[in-house]
Protein backbone atom coordinates (compact mmCIF):
# COMPACT_ATOMS: atom_id res chain seq x y z
CA UNK A 1 0.00 0.00 0.00
CA UNK A 2 2.69 2.75 1.14
CA UNK A 3 4.66 1.49 -1.98
CA UNK A 4 1.74 2.54 -4.12
CA UNK A 5 1.18 5.99 -2.39
CA UNK A 6 4.73 6.31 -3.23
CA UNK A 7 4.27 5.52 -6.63
CA UNK A 8 0.97 7.62 -6.99
CA UNK A 9 2.60 10.61 -5.73
CA UNK A 10 5.47 10.06 -8.16
CA UNK A 11 3.13 10.19 -11.10
CA UNK A 12 1.71 13.05 -10.04
CA UNK A 13 4.80 15.32 -9.49
CA UNK A 14 5.95 13.96 -13.07
CA UNK A 15 2.76 15.00 -14.22
CA UNK A 16 2.81 18.74 -12.86
CA UNK A 17 6.75 18.67 -14.05
CA UNK A 18 5.80 17.42 -17.70
CA UNK A 19 2.92 20.54 -18.01
CA UNK A 20 4.89 23.18 -16.40
CA UNK A 21 7.84 22.51 -18.65
CA UNK A 22 6.26 21.86 -21.64
CA UNK A 23 4.70 24.76 -21.69
CA UNK A 24 7.41 26.70 -21.28
CA UNK A 25 9.76 24.89 -23.79
CA UNK A 26 7.45 25.62 -26.65
CA UNK A 27 6.84 29.20 -25.59
CA UNK A 28 10.74 29.39 -26.00
CA UNK A 29 11.17 27.59 -28.96
CA UNK A 30 8.12 29.57 -30.70
CA UNK A 31 10.43 30.42 -33.98
CA UNK A 32 12.21 27.10 -34.43
CA UNK A 33 10.61 23.72 -36.61
CA UNK A 34 8.14 21.54 -35.14
CA UNK A 35 6.85 18.30 -36.28
CA UNK A 36 3.37 16.64 -36.01
CA UNK A 37 2.10 13.31 -37.58
CA UNK A 38 -0.66 13.01 -39.14
CA UNK A 39 -2.42 9.37 -39.58
CA UNK A 40 -4.65 8.22 -41.73
CA UNK A 41 -6.38 5.01 -39.79
CA UNK A 42 -6.58 1.97 -41.91
CA UNK A 43 -5.07 1.33 -45.13
CA UNK A 44 -3.97 -1.64 -47.54
CA UNK A 45 -5.97 -5.14 -45.87
CA UNK A 46 -7.69 -3.49 -43.75
CA UNK A 47 -10.28 -1.45 -45.22
CA UNK A 48 -11.81 0.05 -42.21
CA UNK A 49 -15.44 0.96 -41.72
CA UNK A 50 -17.48 -0.15 -44.93
CA UNK A 51 -20.30 1.83 -46.15
CA UNK A 52 -22.17 1.37 -49.44
CA UNK A 53 -20.06 3.19 -51.84
CA UNK A 54 -16.66 3.76 -50.63
CA UNK A 55 -14.28 2.65 -47.66
CA UNK A 56 -13.19 4.43 -44.69
CA UNK A 57 -9.42 3.57 -45.42
CA UNK A 58 -9.74 6.02 -48.72
CA UNK A 59 -11.42 8.53 -47.31
CA UNK A 60 -9.28 9.21 -44.21
CA UNK A 61 -6.26 8.94 -46.70
CA UNK A 62 -7.55 11.74 -48.30
CA UNK A 63 -8.30 14.25 -45.86
CA UNK A 64 -5.25 13.28 -43.89
CA UNK A 65 -3.02 14.58 -47.05
CA UNK A 66 -5.46 17.69 -47.73
CA UNK A 67 -5.11 18.55 -43.70
CA UNK A 68 -1.31 18.14 -43.97
CA UNK A 69 -1.22 20.72 -47.01
CA UNK A 70 -2.86 23.15 -45.10
CA UNK A 71 -1.07 23.15 -42.34
CA UNK A 72 1.88 23.40 -43.99
CA UNK A 73 0.33 26.51 -46.28
CA UNK A 74 -0.51 28.21 -42.72
CA UNK A 75 2.51 27.39 -40.79
CA UNK A 76 6.23 27.22 -42.93
CA UNK A 77 7.75 25.94 -39.06
CA UNK A 78 5.98 22.99 -38.95
CA UNK A 79 7.02 20.10 -40.86
CA UNK A 80 3.81 17.18 -41.49
CA UNK A 81 4.59 13.75 -41.37
CA UNK A 82 1.99 10.91 -42.45
CA UNK A 83 2.31 7.95 -41.10
CA UNK A 84 1.09 6.32 -44.38
CA UNK A 85 0.83 8.50 -47.86
CA UNK A 86 -0.92 5.37 -49.98
CA UNK A 87 -2.97 2.74 -49.22
CA UNK A 88 -0.60 0.33 -47.66
CA UNK A 89 -1.38 -1.09 -43.65
CA UNK A 90 0.43 0.16 -41.56
CA UNK A 91 0.91 -1.49 -37.89
CA UNK A 92 -0.25 0.42 -35.23
CA UNK A 93 2.68 0.31 -33.22
CA UNK A 94 4.51 1.69 -36.20
CA UNK A 95 2.07 3.99 -36.18
CA UNK A 96 3.10 5.68 -32.75
CA UNK A 97 6.45 5.14 -33.24
CA UNK A 98 6.73 7.33 -36.23
CA UNK A 99 5.71 10.47 -34.71
CA UNK A 100 7.65 9.34 -30.97
CA UNK A 101 11.05 9.03 -33.59
CA UNK A 102 10.21 12.11 -35.18
CA UNK A 103 9.40 13.61 -31.65
CA UNK A 104 6.89 14.89 -33.12
CA UNK A 105 4.49 17.29 -30.89
CA UNK A 106 0.92 16.33 -31.89
CA UNK A 107 -0.77 13.44 -33.10
CA UNK A 108 -3.91 13.68 -35.43
CA UNK A 109 -5.26 10.41 -36.59
CA UNK A 110 -8.42 10.71 -38.86
CA UNK A 111 -11.48 8.23 -38.47
CA UNK A 112 -14.66 7.54 -40.26
CA UNK A 113 -17.00 6.01 -37.67
CA UNK A 114 -19.78 3.33 -38.59
CA UNK A 115 -23.16 1.99 -36.74
CA UNK A 116 -25.68 -0.52 -37.14
CA UNK A 117 -28.06 2.27 -36.80
CA UNK A 118 -28.09 3.70 -40.57
CA UNK A 119 -29.03 6.99 -39.20
CA UNK A 120 -26.80 7.37 -36.61
CA UNK A 121 -24.44 10.85 -37.69
CA UNK A 122 -22.53 13.70 -36.40
CA UNK A 123 -19.25 13.66 -35.07
CA UNK A 124 -16.63 12.73 -32.22
CA UNK A 125 -12.72 13.77 -30.92
CA UNK A 126 -11.72 10.58 -28.65
CA UNK A 127 -8.32 11.30 -26.21
CA UNK A 128 -6.58 8.62 -24.55
CA UNK A 129 -8.28 7.88 -21.37
CA UNK A 130 -10.68 5.84 -18.90
CA UNK A 131 -13.46 4.54 -20.44
CA UNK A 132 -16.47 6.43 -19.33
CA UNK A 133 -18.86 4.17 -20.29
CA UNK A 134 -19.58 0.64 -22.52
CA UNK A 135 -20.52 2.66 -25.48
CA UNK A 136 -16.56 4.53 -25.10
CA UNK A 137 -15.18 0.86 -24.47
CA UNK A 138 -17.04 -1.05 -27.94
CA UNK A 139 -15.96 1.94 -30.06
CA UNK A 140 -12.14 1.50 -28.60
CA UNK A 141 -12.36 -2.31 -28.71
CA UNK A 142 -13.67 -2.03 -32.59
CA UNK A 143 -10.61 0.41 -33.35
CA UNK A 144 -7.96 -1.34 -31.53
CA UNK A 145 -9.20 -4.67 -33.05
CA UNK A 146 -6.98 -3.87 -36.33
CA UNK A 147 -4.10 -5.62 -33.75
CA UNK A 148 -5.46 -8.98 -34.83
CA UNK A 149 -4.26 -7.99 -38.41
CA UNK A 150 -0.46 -8.12 -37.51
CA UNK A 151 1.86 -10.54 -37.25
CA UNK A 152 2.60 -11.88 -34.17
CA UNK A 153 0.33 -9.16 -32.40
CA UNK A 154 0.85 -10.45 -28.27
CA UNK A 155 4.28 -9.64 -28.45
CA UNK A 156 3.93 -6.49 -30.20
CA UNK A 157 1.54 -5.13 -27.42
CA UNK A 158 2.83 -6.92 -24.54
CA UNK A 159 -0.11 -9.61 -24.44
CA UNK A 160 -2.87 -7.47 -25.25
CA UNK A 161 -6.14 -8.51 -25.58
CA UNK A 162 -8.18 -5.85 -27.75
CA UNK A 163 -11.26 -7.78 -26.08
CA UNK A 164 -10.10 -6.70 -22.28
CA UNK A 165 -11.55 -4.11 -20.67
CA UNK A 166 -9.25 -4.26 -17.88
CA UNK A 167 -6.00 -3.99 -20.12
CA UNK A 168 -7.78 -0.77 -22.12
CA UNK A 169 -7.58 0.38 -18.45
CA UNK A 170 -4.44 -0.01 -17.32
CA UNK A 171 -2.80 1.69 -21.19
CA UNK A 172 -5.04 4.89 -20.79
CA UNK A 173 -2.58 5.94 -18.02
CA UNK A 174 -0.13 6.18 -20.40
CA UNK A 175 -1.15 9.55 -21.74
CA UNK A 176 -2.70 11.25 -18.17
CA UNK A 177 0.64 13.53 -18.86
CA UNK A 178 -0.69 15.13 -22.11
CA UNK A 179 -4.66 15.11 -21.44
CA UNK A 180 -5.49 18.30 -21.40
CA UNK A 181 -3.62 19.32 -24.16
CA UNK A 182 -5.27 16.74 -25.96
CA UNK A 183 -9.03 17.94 -24.66
CA UNK A 184 -8.20 21.14 -25.52
CA UNK A 185 -7.34 20.24 -29.34
CA UNK A 186 -10.36 17.94 -29.33
CA UNK A 187 -12.98 20.33 -28.13
CA UNK A 188 -11.25 23.10 -30.81
CA UNK A 189 -11.96 20.32 -33.32
CA UNK A 190 -15.35 19.54 -32.54
CA UNK A 191 -16.25 23.49 -32.21
CA UNK A 192 -15.41 24.51 -35.71
CA UNK A 193 -17.20 20.97 -37.21
CA UNK A 194 -20.12 22.18 -34.78
CA UNK A 195 -19.63 26.57 -35.81
CA UNK A 196 -18.25 26.24 -39.00
CA UNK A 197 -19.62 23.15 -41.05
CA UNK A 198 -22.90 22.83 -38.64
CA UNK A 199 -21.81 19.25 -37.95
CA UNK A 200 -23.61 17.51 -35.23
CA UNK A 201 -21.42 17.41 -32.65
CA UNK A 202 -21.46 13.94 -30.39
CA UNK A 203 -19.07 15.19 -28.43
CA UNK A 204 -15.47 15.28 -26.34
CA UNK A 205 -15.07 11.12 -25.00
CA UNK A 206 -11.71 9.01 -23.96
CA UNK A 207 -10.82 5.29 -24.30
CA UNK A 208 -8.22 3.25 -24.45
CA UNK A 209 -7.43 3.31 -28.30
CA UNK A 210 -3.73 1.66 -28.85
CA UNK A 211 -2.60 4.43 -31.16
CA UNK A 212 -2.75 6.93 -28.77
CA UNK A 213 -1.42 5.47 -25.87
CA UNK A 214 2.13 4.73 -27.25
CA UNK A 215 2.36 8.28 -28.47
CA UNK A 216 4.33 10.53 -26.28
CA UNK A 217 2.80 13.77 -26.66
CA UNK A 218 -0.95 15.36 -26.61
CA UNK A 219 -2.91 13.12 -29.37
CA UNK A 220 -6.39 13.07 -30.77
CA UNK A 221 -8.60 10.22 -32.89
CA UNK A 222 -11.16 12.21 -34.81
CA UNK A 223 -14.33 10.28 -35.91
CA UNK A 224 -15.06 12.55 -38.62
CA UNK A 225 -18.79 10.90 -39.55
CA UNK A 226 -20.55 7.90 -40.01
CA UNK A 227 -19.75 6.03 -42.96
CA UNK A 228 -22.89 3.77 -42.49
CA UNK A 229 -25.32 6.80 -43.00
CA UNK A 230 -25.95 7.16 -46.77
CA UNK A 231 -26.28 10.82 -46.74
CA UNK A 232 -23.18 11.35 -44.86
CA UNK A 233 -21.01 9.15 -46.54
CA UNK A 234 -21.88 10.99 -49.82
CA UNK A 235 -20.62 13.98 -47.96
CA UNK A 236 -17.41 12.44 -46.70
CA UNK A 237 -16.47 10.54 -49.78
CA UNK A 238 -16.58 14.09 -52.08
CA UNK A 239 -14.15 16.44 -52.87
CA UNK A 240 -15.78 19.40 -50.87
CA UNK A 241 -16.55 17.23 -47.49
CA UNK A 242 -12.75 16.25 -47.61
CA UNK A 243 -11.79 19.89 -47.80
CA UNK A 244 -14.20 21.45 -45.55
CA UNK A 245 -13.35 18.58 -42.82
CA UNK A 246 -9.42 19.23 -43.42
CA UNK A 247 -10.32 22.74 -43.17
CA UNK A 248 -12.27 22.56 -40.12
CA UNK A 249 -9.70 20.18 -38.44
CA UNK A 250 -6.93 22.77 -39.79
CA UNK A 251 -8.70 26.10 -38.15
CA UNK A 252 -8.25 24.34 -34.67
CA UNK A 253 -5.13 23.67 -35.06
CA UNK A 254 -4.33 27.23 -35.61
CA UNK A 255 -6.06 28.44 -32.31
CA UNK A 256 -4.78 25.16 -30.82
CA UNK A 257 -1.16 26.54 -31.64
CA UNK A 258 -2.07 30.06 -31.12
CA UNK A 259 -2.98 28.85 -27.37
CA UNK A 260 -0.34 26.65 -26.14
CA UNK A 261 1.84 29.12 -27.34
CA UNK A 262 0.13 32.06 -25.41
CA UNK A 263 -1.08 33.75 -28.32
CA UNK A 264 -3.78 35.71 -29.20
CA UNK A 265 -4.86 34.68 -32.98
CA UNK A 266 -5.95 37.83 -34.10
CA UNK A 267 -2.21 38.91 -32.95
CA UNK A 268 1.34 38.56 -35.13
CA UNK A 269 -1.32 37.71 -38.42
CA UNK A 270 -2.20 34.58 -36.75
CA UNK A 271 -6.03 35.17 -37.76
CA UNK A 272 -4.89 35.15 -41.76
CA UNK A 273 -4.31 31.74 -41.40
CA UNK A 274 -7.35 30.57 -41.26
CA UNK A 275 -8.24 28.57 -44.30
CA UNK A 276 -11.54 29.11 -46.10
CA UNK A 277 -14.61 26.60 -45.81
CA UNK A 278 -16.42 26.07 -49.03
CA UNK A 279 -20.34 27.60 -48.73
CA UNK A 280 -20.52 28.14 -45.29
CA UNK A 281 -22.62 30.48 -43.36
CA UNK A 282 -20.99 32.24 -39.68
CA UNK A 283 -17.47 31.02 -40.16
CA UNK A 284 -16.20 30.92 -36.79
CA UNK A 285 -12.60 32.03 -36.31
CA UNK A 286 -13.20 34.04 -33.63
CA UNK A 287 -10.34 34.40 -30.66
CA UNK A 288 -10.41 32.00 -27.34
CA UNK A 289 -7.97 34.52 -24.91
CA UNK A 290 -5.55 32.48 -23.45
CA UNK A 291 -6.27 33.12 -19.95
CA UNK A 292 -8.71 32.22 -17.44
CA UNK A 293 -12.45 33.75 -16.54
CA UNK A 294 -15.47 32.59 -14.92
CA UNK A 295 -14.08 31.29 -12.06
CA UNK A 296 -17.30 30.99 -9.17
CA UNK A 297 -16.58 32.55 -5.49
CA UNK A 298 -14.03 35.15 -6.76
CA UNK A 299 -12.24 36.98 -4.39
CA UNK A 300 -10.85 40.94 -4.36
CA UNK A 301 -7.84 39.93 -2.47
CA UNK A 302 -4.30 40.31 -4.66
CA UNK A 303 -1.85 37.67 -4.93
CA UNK A 304 -4.11 34.97 -3.42
CA UNK A 305 -2.64 31.33 -4.24
CA UNK A 306 -5.05 28.50 -4.51
CA UNK A 307 -5.24 24.98 -5.33
CA UNK A 308 -7.94 23.09 -7.29
CA UNK A 309 -8.51 19.66 -8.15
CA UNK A 310 -9.76 19.55 -12.42
CA UNK A 311 -11.84 16.50 -12.77
CA UNK A 312 -13.85 17.19 -15.60
CA UNK A 313 -14.20 19.32 -19.02
CA UNK A 314 -16.49 20.54 -21.66
CA UNK A 315 -17.00 22.48 -24.91
CA UNK A 316 -19.95 23.57 -23.92
CA UNK A 317 -20.71 25.09 -20.38
CA UNK A 318 -23.23 22.80 -18.18
CA UNK A 319 -24.67 23.94 -14.88
CA UNK A 320 -23.09 23.60 -11.52
CA UNK A 321 -26.27 22.16 -10.03
CA UNK A 322 -26.10 19.48 -13.05
CA UNK A 323 -27.12 15.75 -11.56
CA UNK A 324 -24.08 14.71 -12.12
CA UNK A 325 -22.00 17.05 -9.85
CA UNK A 326 -24.73 16.34 -6.78
CA UNK A 327 -22.00 14.23 -5.13
CA UNK A 328 -19.18 17.06 -5.15
CA UNK A 329 -18.93 20.01 -3.26
CA UNK A 330 -17.47 23.00 -3.81
CA UNK A 331 -17.56 22.99 -7.73
CA UNK A 332 -16.33 25.36 -9.87
CA UNK A 333 -16.21 26.30 -13.45
CA UNK A 334 -13.09 28.38 -15.35
CA UNK A 335 -12.93 28.87 -19.00
CA UNK A 336 -9.20 28.41 -20.23
CA UNK A 337 -7.42 27.67 -23.54
CA UNK A 338 -11.26 27.72 -25.47
CA UNK A 339 -12.61 24.90 -23.04
CA UNK A 340 -15.10 24.85 -19.85
CA UNK A 341 -12.97 23.60 -17.05
CA UNK A 342 -14.48 22.02 -13.92
CA UNK A 343 -12.75 21.82 -10.74
CA UNK A 344 -13.31 20.87 -7.03
CA UNK A 345 -11.58 22.24 -3.72
CA UNK A 346 -10.32 25.96 -2.79
CA UNK A 347 -7.54 24.93 -0.75
CA UNK A 348 -4.14 27.25 -0.02
CA UNK A 349 -1.51 24.39 -0.01
CA UNK A 350 -0.43 21.77 -2.61
CA UNK A 351 -0.11 18.32 -0.13
CA UNK A 352 -4.17 19.35 0.72
CA UNK A 353 -4.68 19.35 -3.12
CA UNK A 354 -2.61 15.97 -3.79
CA UNK A 355 -5.26 14.17 -0.76
CA UNK A 356 -7.86 16.09 -2.39
CA UNK A 357 -6.83 14.87 -5.99
CA UNK A 358 -6.73 10.99 -4.52
CA UNK A 359 -10.09 11.73 -3.06
CA UNK A 360 -11.87 12.32 -6.47
CA UNK A 361 -9.62 9.06 -7.99
CA UNK A 362 -11.43 6.79 -5.52
CA UNK A 363 -14.69 8.38 -6.40
CA UNK A 364 -14.29 7.59 -9.89
CA UNK A 365 -12.57 10.39 -11.59
CA UNK A 366 -9.54 8.64 -12.27
CA UNK A 367 -8.04 11.50 -14.97
CA UNK A 368 -8.04 14.20 -11.91
CA UNK A 369 -5.30 16.37 -11.48
CA UNK A 370 -3.77 19.78 -9.26
CA UNK A 371 -4.26 23.21 -11.02
CA UNK A 372 -3.02 26.36 -9.25
CA UNK A 373 -4.39 29.63 -9.27
CA UNK A 374 -2.95 33.03 -8.98
CA UNK A 375 -5.61 35.85 -8.36
CA UNK A 376 -7.99 33.25 -9.93
CA UNK A 377 -5.06 33.16 -13.08
CA UNK A 378 -4.45 29.50 -14.44
CA UNK A 379 -0.56 28.52 -13.23
CA UNK A 380 1.32 25.99 -12.68
CA UNK A 381 1.18 24.01 -9.74
CA UNK A 382 5.14 24.55 -9.48
CA UNK A 383 5.05 27.95 -10.20
CA UNK A 384 2.67 28.46 -7.34
CA UNK A 385 4.51 26.55 -4.64
CA UNK A 386 7.34 29.03 -5.75
CA UNK A 387 5.24 31.36 -4.91
CA UNK A 388 4.03 30.89 -1.65
CA UNK A 389 7.66 29.37 -0.61
CA UNK A 390 8.49 33.48 -0.97
CA UNK A 391 5.91 34.49 1.25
Amino acid sequence: MIAKRFFLLFLITLSLLIQASSVKNVKQSLQKNHKIVIDAGHGGHDPGAIGKNSKEKDITLAIAIKLGEKIKQAYKNVEVIYTRKNDVFVELYKRAKIANENQAELFISIHCNSSKNLLAYGTESWVMGLHKSEENLAVAKKENSAILLEDDYLSKYDGFDPNSPEANAIFSLYQNAYLEQSLIFASLIQKHFRTSLKRCDRGIKQAGFLVLYRTTMPGVLIETGFISNPDEEKYLSSEKGQNNIATAICNAFIEYWANINGINPEDNDIADKFNFIEEIVDKDTTSNKNNTTDVNNIKNNTDIITFKVQFATSSTKKSLNSPEFKDLENVSVYFHQGIYKYTVGDLNNLEDAINLQKEMINKGYKDAFVVAFKNNERISPSEAVKLLKKD
